[in-house]
Parts: C-alpha cells; structure tokens; sequence
C-alpha cells in the first residue's frame, strides 16, 4: 500500500513537473523570453528523471525484478531514456536543438502511460514464467534505450525536412535564428538579407549532423538489444530466431536505420534525402514497439495486452 501511494505521489508530480515546463518552454518560443526562466527546461527534466527513477526502484524493491513486464512501466522507462538523451545532446553541444524534441516526447510519453492506458495496466504483477530471466532487464533497457535515442534522431530529421520543404518562416525557424545570432559573431558584417538563408542552411547542417549521431547512438544499441533477445529467444524457446511479428519489425527497422546510417556517408545524400529515409525509420519503430503490442500477436504479446512485453 505504501508504495502503490508513493507511485502514485511521483508519476504525478513528473508529469506535473514536465507540463509546467512544456508550458513554459512554449511561452519562451511564442512570446518572449524570459532570462529568469533560461534553465528551467534543464532543471525540470532533472527533477522529472528524479521522479521517474525513484518510482521505478520503488517498484523494483516491492516487486523483486526491474520493472519492464508490461508497456506502462516501459513506457515509464522510456521517458526517462529521453532524459538520458537530453544529457548526452548537451555533452554534444546540440541541447538548444533536442531539449524542443525531448522535452514534448516526456510528457507525450508519460501522459499516455498514465491517462491512456487502463488501471489495470498500472498495477504492479508477478512476472510471467517466460519473463523470469536475467536477460529481461539487459534486452528490453537496451531496446527502449535504442528507442529514445533513434525517436530523437529521426524526430530531428523530421525537422530538417520541415525546414528545408518550408518556404515562409514559422516561430520555430525565427527561434533557431535567434540562436546561432548569439552563437556566431564572426558574420556581423554580412548584409541583412543574406543572413536568413546562411542561418537556416547552418540549423539544417546542425539538425542533420545531430540526427546522424544520435541515430549511430541508438543503432548501436537496436543491435545489442536484438543481439541480446535472440540468446534469451533461444534460452526460453529453443531457438534464436522465429521471425515472430515484433521479431521482423525490429529487423525491418533495424535494416531502415542500417541504410540511413550507409547511405549518410554518401556525401550527395545528406541532408534532405537521408533525412527522408530516417522519417520513416520514425514510424517503424512506433510499429514495433506499439503497434505488434496493440494487436496482441506474435509471441512478445504474452496472450493479452495487460501483460506485454516489448
């Protein structure tokens, strides 16, 4: 009972937390900003990953195994994965960029695991014979840790071809612009109206070298996270592969990602046209992460959608 109103307690006040956030980091882009509120995009995600990794051990300590059996705690997890990229794009020096993408894909993400899916599905329950593996917290972190990262990557892309395929200017671009006129200084000489079109061809290289690497990022990662469910697949059913329906759409989405990442090199695709194959990598890995799992097919599925395994 404690820890059911603690869980309680800390869902709520992430997805308070990230809200307010949200709200104010709309205000910022849309209005005006405001000095005072200059890190409060940071410190929010901070405390939302505070909240969120507490009521994930929480759950670990009453339960006895990390919680990842079902698609609230993994969508929970998730969430905090974006956290995780939000880090790593500021050791990177691309934050200004990702903080607009992960900040929304938060509370997206923890507002549908905890108003979107039934009650039933947020309590906690004894795993399942087949999920009784030490392989299960290896395989599905690396999975939903690929997920966040390739989410970001190809939600990146997403917004060079936005940007590129857009002719008038939007609060988004005007804010980009106002950016790299702080970052760059050096090009204060330059006559007005050529200033627009440098800007905007320097986001566009930024977005898609950002795209690239947080992409490389989570690729690596998709094939650690298959590479590790084939040694459990062959552990719990005797074999390493059965092209079971969550099965070929990992390998479908991992072979798009293998083509972005080949085809990326290829200096007369960047940009715009590896942008366009990372996009529908984007929609591949909502298909085999949500899609398999709403249908209740394929061995993953466990027989319902209470008890889904990613």
């Amino acid at each position: 009972m404690i820890f059911t109103t603690l869980e309680h307690i800390l869902i709520f006040t992430s997805f308070s937390i990230i809200s307010i956030v949200i709200a104010i980091h709309v205000i910022t882009l849309l209005v005006r900003e405001i000095i005072e509120l200059h890190d409060s995009p940071e410190k929010g995600m901070i405390a939302t990953f505070f909240s969120t990794s507490v009521f994930l051990i929480s759950r670990w300590i009453s339960l006895g195994h990390f919680p990842l059996s079902n698609l609230y705690e993994s969508l929970i997890f998730l969430s905090c994965n974006f956290f995780i990229i939000h880090m790593i794009s500021k050791i990177l020096n691309h934050q200004h960029e990702l903080s607009t993408i992960a900040i929304p894909s938060t509370i997206l993400t923890q507002g549908f695991a905890t108003s979107g899916l039934s009650t039933e599905m947020h309590q906690p329950a004894i795993l399942i014979p087949a999920l009784q593996s030490e392989w299960l917290m290896m395989h599905v972190s690396m999975m939903l840790l690929s997920y966040a990262a390739l989410l970001c990557g190809s939600l990146l892309s997403i917004a060079l071809l936005v940007i590129t395929l857009r002719k008038k200017k939007d609060p988004f671009c005007i804010s980009q612009v106002n950016y790299w006129n702080e970052k760059i200084n050096i090009f204060k000489n330059i006559p007005s109206p050529l200033l627009p079109n440098y800007y905007k061809y320097e986001l566009i290289e930024h977005l898609d070298y950002g795209s690239y690497r947080f992409i490389g990022f989570g690729f690596t990662f998709l094939s650690i996270g298959i590479l590790c469910g084939a040694v459990w697949a062959n552990e719990a059913w005797g074999s390493y592969w059965n092209w079971d329906p969550k099965e070929t759409w990992a390998f479908i989405t991992w072979t798009i990602f293998a083509i972005y990442l080949h085809i990326r090199t290829n200096s007369n695709w960047k940009g715009k046209n590896s942008a366009l194959i990372a996009s529908i990598g984007f929609f591949l890995i909502w298909i085999c992460y949500f899609g398999i799992n709403l249908l209740g097919i394929g061995l993953h599925s466990y027989g319902s959608f209470i008890q889904i395994k990613i």
